[in-house]
């Protein structure tokens, strides 16, 4: 990784955070709980950089739609948050392979 890639990374990023504060306060409250989720389970696809952009789309089109964000995701964040990445293996899984010794079993 060259530091050209480190600082493209860096503005995409800050231009993510800054679309984030421009969401609506109970939208901007669950994306937090989503982004801690995630950060939490650790779906390897996370660090590719579409997951969370995506997420924001999301938000984005249901401000514009003027619904809730309780009506987008429903009131289980976790729930969501496990959908979208029902078929993504996360880093629990591919440490589980290393030591199982199953290279396919991190595949799901």
């Amino acid at each position: 990784m060259s530091i050209q890639d480190i600082i493209e990374g860096k503005k995409q990023w800050r231009a993510h955070v800054a679309r984030t504060k421009a969401l609506p306060p109970d939208y901007q409250i669950v994306y937090k709980e989503m982004q801690k989720y995630l950060f939490k389970v650790g779906p390897v696809s996370l660090s590719d950089g579409s997951l969370l952009p995506g997420i924001v789309d999301f938000f984005e089109e249901g401000v514009a739609a003027g619904k809730g964000v309780l009506e987008l995701i429903g009131t289980d964040v976790a729930a969501f948050c496990d959908g979208l990445i029902k078929d993504t293996p996360t880093y629990a899984d591919v440490y589980q392979a290393s030591i199982s010794g199953d290279p396919g079993a991190a595949r799901k």
